[in-house]
Formats: structure tokens, C-alpha cells, sequence
């Protein structure tokens, strides 16, 4: 690389990285290092240039795996950043940019070399090249200084400790995309790694007491979303001259590694960036939830689990128990809000699934809000547009809402909450509608689309989870919703009545022919059965306990009453009807009373009218509709491969070979 602006098709060729990889070692204090650092060309900004960046260098990175053995290199490499950056908080206080930047300069060399070292040899050998002993090249010893440790405990105290200004944001975002390199070794395993050297270092020893101060930090990151500063923010004013030496190197900076951080490209590729405000707060999250789902190590939980779990807002002035290790305190107002905001990310609703079902503080506090649409319409329009998004998201958005429904209090309060102009649902003009009521027809088009597309039965489960949470609590249901849950159920209805059909026209086929296999018609029909089951007992929960505050849903149940005769002697919601059928026939025995050719308003104030008039204790009581989100066993399984597949497809500067990759498949969502 060197002092003068380089190219990535130059770097093969290039005589200092040559040197870097041959077979002579080079001395940590040889002027080589300040030469080899000194380097600037446009950094990739896309994952086209990254691939080319990777090709460039890989022959690079195997000549310096098989020769760091003999000439222990990159340990020397490593010794020059770890020297650094005992400077580096001073340096940023002096504004010293070229320090700042040939010291970013070696991390970023560090981790490129790391990502083809992780990718191409076991956890075990990688030890090795960061255990070489100078004093007797070649061999490795048991005594031997662990680097590898020491740079992770180095990368956490930069990431906590260095104050975040202009010249140190891009050694900021180095280095926590290091430390996501660091851990990327599971990418190359299929199965989930349980033991992992990277693992035990993050878990014990000098990394340990960085636990809560780095999660701190990370979240902060992402509350705070800043954006790089401008190219050119850092810069030495230019010399009249044309400036010489110094200039040249701080402006290769601004107009090459900046770049990566602008997400610009150059010229006309600046129109076809990436939409991606703040690097810095993204990368902190990939690297927040990797840690997050990391596996227990066999004698000790993960602690950034732990600190996920127990952290507090800085307004609770409680003492923290002594049994919660890891603990600090967030500002949770901040926290929110940001949550609230990056919903459209995937990242950002799991870490939204993984506070509130892991934090208890943070549970307590959001369902205390008062302006709970603010998070939970972001969370409905990711339900809504469900054909754009992946799976995965869907689940946890839907996870989420299933988690807000066991509260009581949450469902009542969604009804108390207007909506004016929702502008993304267009299906129906909605001008005036309660958050209760959006978020039911949401679910509820959730449901409907699942039953035509996907056909996935965990879906459904916790679609109709989250109804019958609510269910007693319906408050003021919208005419539109309540149509909508009456439409759902006849859907079901001919779904059920076409699945019985050819279950009977096959059974009679049997009869002529024993050759020909039957379908399993018995277990569709066992599943529909099990839905409608659940729609009866949801309706049937909303009459039960509020039926005086939902006037429109007798409408619609009055409206479409003939779906419910085939039901009524049917064994399997013989009981769940009784109530149903009671409402039924006691409204339309008074419509009946009030003659023909009734207007709607006349027949929603006989409703009225009635609902005061119908004895109470005439309707059956049934067990309270609750269910609770329960992780499935060994969660890990799932959320490990979801974790990584998001760092594969969304970290800046970040590139890994899809036909390496062995954790997920590359055409999985």
C-alpha cells in the first residue's frame, strides 16, 4: 500500500504489502510499518467492489499464512496497532488526524487478513499465528503472549473508551466490524458452535469486565444514529503549494476511506447508494445481537445475555441486587424512541423481540407508555406489507405483538387510542379507526394471507394467540373490523365445507380402487377445525365479557348469521355456540319485532337497546382466552443462523464469499 494512493487492482502488486506477507519478518519498530500504513484509495462502498477488494488480496493473505509461521508478521502487525492505540485516546483529544489514521489503517488491514484466516482454517490453527514468540522464530509455546486475547480486550476499550468526534468514527465502526470478524467463524460451521475459542475469550479472563460497559456502548450507538461526518470534515486546510506529504495523506482519507462511510461511491454512483443513515449505530447492533445469542459457555451463562437481561433506566434509582451481574443503566425514554424509529430493519425488531422478552425492566416500561402507537404501528406495517418482507421479520414483528398481548392493560389502551389517515393501508380508506381496531385487521389480513400463501401453521397459531389475548378486552370495534372477523370466519367456513367435501368424494374413490394412496384429508380437516374452534371461542370471548361496548360486531355476527347453522350441532362447537347462538337469536328475535326495512343506525340502536335488556347471566362463562409466547427449545437454532444471515446482508464493509458460507443457505430469507 504505502503513501501513495492506491487502487484495488494495484494491491497484488504492491511492495509493501509484499514485504508484509513474504519470507523475512519485519520488526515492530521498523520505519516499514509507518510506509506500509500510510496508504489511501476509494474503499469499497458496495458488495461488487468488496468481492473485488477479497480477490485482490487473497493471494496476499495465503503467501502471509503460510509464511507468518516462520516470520510472525502479523503478530508484528498486531504489536504496531496494540502501540497505537494506547495513544489514541490522547490522540483524538490533539486532533493528531494522521495518527488517527494510519492506526485505523492497520486495524483495517488486521481485519481484512483476519476474515480470509477465520475463513480458511480452524479456531485452533488461527491461535497459533497469534502465539508466535520472536525470540525463538517458528515455534510455538504454551508460554507464549496470546495476541489474540489482547487485541479483543483492545477493540472492546477502543469501542467503550474513545470519544466519538469526526477523526475517530471510522476506526470506531473498524473496530466493532473487527469484532464482528472476530466471531464470524460460525459462518463456516453448519452446525451452531457451543465451544469456541473467540467464545471463551469474550467470556472470561481481561475481556470479561468490559461485559456491560461494551453493550452500553452498542446501545448508545444505536440510540444515537450518528451519521459520519462529511468527507472533508477531518481535513488539513490545503497548502497554496498544493500542499505536499501531510495533505495528501489526510486527503486521501477524506476522499477515499470516507467514502465507505457516506455510502456515496464517486460520481455517478452516488445515486444508487444504500439507504443507510448511520454505519456506526448498524454495525453496533449486528455486533449487540451476535453477542446477545452467542451459546452459554458449560460453566458460566453468556454474560451479555446477562447484561441484555438486567440493565435499568437511569431514572430508577433502586439498588441493583447483588445476585445481577453485568448491570447498568440506559436512558429507556432514548431507547424507545430509537426503537421506535428503525423499525423498518430487521435487526431492529429483533432487538425490540429480544428486550422485551428478555428485559423485564424494559417490558414494564413500554407497556406503561402512553404513546404506544408510536411503537406499535411500526410493528403493524411490517405485518401489513408482509409479501416485501422475509419470513424471519414477520415472525419476530408478530412474536412481539403476541408479547404486548398477554398485558391486560396493553389491550385495553390500544382501544382508547384514535388513529386518523392511515395512509399505508389501502385497502380501505380508514380516516378514523382505534389502534385496537387497526391492529385486528391487521392480523387478521395477516391470517388471510398466510391461508392462500404461506400455509404455516406457527403463523396462524400466533396470529390467533394475539386475537384471543385481546379478545375480552374489544372495546368500540371499528364496523370495518368487525366485518373483517366475521369474513375471516366464513372464509374458514367454506375452507372447512371444501376440505369435508373432497375428503368424502376420496373416500368413495377408495372404494373402487385400493391402488391409489389417499391424501390425509383427516389431519386438514383436524387443523381447520382447530382454527375455526379458535375464531368461535374468540367471538365468543368478546360477547362473554364486552358485549356492550361492541355493538358493531352484533351487526356483523346478525349480518352473516346463517354461517353459524352448520355449527350449531356439530360435536366439536356444540358448547363454544351456545352462547352465540343465544346472541343471535335473542337480536334477531327483537329486529324482528321492530319490522322491515330497517336502517343501519335503526338496527345499531336496537342493539343498543338490547344489550342493556339481555340478562347476563344467560351467557355461559368459559375459561379466560390467555396465551404467552414461549420460546421454543434450543432457540439458538434458529436465532443464530437468523443473526448471521443478517450480518452477511447487512454490515458495512463487510464481505464474505457466499460459497464458503455453511451456517445458512444463501437463497433462504
Amino acid at each position: 500500500m504505502g503513501s501513495n494512493s492506491s487502487r484495488i487492482g494495484d494491491l497484488p502488486k504492491n511492495e509493501y504489502l509484499k514485504k508484509l506477507s513474504g519470507t523475512e519478518p519485519v520488526s515492530e519498530n521498523d520505519p516499514f510499518w509507518n510506509q506500509l500504513l500510510s496508504f489511501s484509495f476509494p474503499a469499497p462502498t458496495s458488495s461488487t467492489e468488496l468481492k473485488l477488494l477479497e480477490e485482490a488480496t487473497i493471494s496476499v493473505c495465503r503467501s502471509l499464512v503460510e509464511n507468518n509461521p516462520r516470520t510472525g508478521n502479523l503478530g508484528a502487525l498486531i504489536k504496531v496497532f496494540l502501540s497505537r492505540t494506547k495513544e489514541l485516546k490522547l490522540s483524538a483529544e490533539c486532533q493528531n488526524h494522521i495518527f488517527i489514521w494510519q492506526t485505523h489503517n492497520a486495524l483495517f488491514i488486521i481485519c481484512c487478513l483476519l476474515k480470509v484466516f477465520i475463513s480458511e482454517m480452524s479456531e485452533e490453527e488461527l491461535q497459533l499465528h497469534f502465539i508466535y514468540e520472536e525470540k525463538s522464530p517458528g515455534s510455538y509455546s504454551s508460554d507464549s503472549e496470546d495476541l489474540l486475547e489482547e487485541l479483543l480486550c483492545c477493540l472492546m476499550q477502543l469501542i467503550t473508551d474513545i470519544p466519538l468526534l469526526d477523526i475517530t468514527y471510522e476506526i470506531s465502526v473498524e473496530a466493532i466490524s473487527t469484532m464482528v470478524v472476530f466471531l464470524s467463524c460460525q459462518l463456516f460451521h453448519k452446525e451452531v458452535l457451543r465451544q469456541s475459542i473467540s467464545h471463551k475469550y469474550l467470556m472470561q479472563g481481561p475481556c470479561l469486565p468490559y461485559t456491560s460497559k461494551l453493550v452500553k456502548t452498542l446501545l448508545y450507538n444505536f440510540i444515537r444514529q450518528e451519521k459520519p461526518p462529511p468527507p472533508g470534515a477531518h481535513v488539513f486546510s490545503q497548502q497554496s503549494d498544493g500542499g505536499g506529504l501531510l495533505y495528501g495523506l489526510a486527503s486521501g482519507v477524506a476522499t477515499g476511506l470516507w467514502t465507505v462511510f457516506t455510502l456515496g461511491g464517486v460520481g455517478s454512483k452516488a445515486a444508487t447508494r444504500p439507504e443507510l443513515s448511520s454505519p456506526l449505530a448498524n454495525q453496533s447492533l449486528l455486533l449487540l445481537l451476535v453477542l446477545a445469542n452467542l451459546t452459554d459457555a458449560p460453566d458460566a451463562p453468556n454474560p451479555y445475555r446477562q447484561a441484555i437481561m438486567s440493565f435499568k433506566n437511569t431514572q430508577d434509582s433502586s439498588p441493583f441486587p447483588s445476585s445481577i451481574p453485568h448491570a447498568f443503566q440506559i436512558n429507556f425514554n432514548s431507547l424507545y424512541t430509537a426503537l421506535c424509529e428503525q423499525q423498518t430493519s430487521d435487526q431492529a425488531t429483533l432487538l425490540l423481540y429480544t428486550l422485551l422478552h428478555q428485559n423485564s425492566n424494559i417490558r414494564t416500561y413500554m407497556l406503561a407508555r402512553t404513546d404506544m402507537e408510536n411503537l406499535v404501528l411500526p410493528i403493524l406495517e411490517i405485518l401489513y406489507h408482509v409479501e416485501e418482507r422475509n419470513s424471519h421479520h414477520v415472525y419476530m414483528a408478530l412474536i412481539i405483538l403476541l408479547i404486548l398481548t398477554e398485558d391486560d392493560g396493553f389491550n385495553r389502551s390500544i382501544h382508547e387510542v384514535i388513529l386518523k389517515n392511515i395512509t399505508w393501508y389501502s385497502e380501505r380508506v380508514l380516516t378514523e379507526i382505534s389502534l385496537g381496531s387497526l391492529l385486528i385487521l391487521v392480523v387478521i389480513r395477516t391470517i388471510q394471507y398466510n391461508m392462500t400463501r404461506t400455509r404455516d401453521k406457527y403463523l396462524h397459531t400466533n396470529c390467533l394467540a394475539a386475537l384471543a389475548n385481546m379478545s375480552a378486552q374489544f372495546r368500540s370495534l371499528h364496523q370495518y373490523a368487525a366485518q373483517r372477523i366475521i369474513s375471516l370466519f366464513s372464509l374458514l367456513s367454506k375452507k372447512h365445507n371444501k376440505v369435508l367435501e373432497q375428503a368424502t368424494q376420496s373416500l368413495r374413490g377408495s372404494l373402487s380402487s385400493n391402488d391409489v394412496p389417499l391424501p390425509d384429508y383427516a389431519q386438514d380437516l383436524n387443523v381447520i377445525e382447530e382454527v375455526i374452534r379458535m375464531m368461535l371461542e374468540i367471538i365468543n370471548s368478546c360477547l362473554t365479557n364486552s358485549l356492550h361496548h361492541n355493538p358493531n360486531l352484533v351487526y356483523a355476527l346478525l349480518y352473516k348469521r346463517d354461517l353459524f347453522e352448520q355449527f350449531r350441532t356439530h360435536p366439536s362447537f356444540q358448547d363454544i355456540m351456545q352462547n352465540i347462538d343465544l346472541v343471535i337469536t335473542f337480536f334477531s328475535s327483537r329486529l324482528l319485532q321492530a319490522g322491515a326495512e330497517l336502517s343501519v343506525e335503526r338496527v345499531l340502536e336496537i342493539i343498543k337497546q338490547g344489550v342493556v335488556a339481555l340478562p347476563k347471566d344467560r351467557l355461559k362463562k368459559f375459561p379466560e382466552l390467555k396465551f404467552k409466547y414461549v420460546e421454543e427449545e434450543q432457540p439458538e437454532e434458529f436465532f443464530i443462523p437468523y443473526v448471521w444471515s443478517l450480518v452477511y446482508n447487512s454490515a458495512v464493509g463487510l464481505y464474505w464469499n457466499p460459497q464458503d458460507i455453511q451456517l445458512f443457505t444463501m437463497d433462504a430469507d
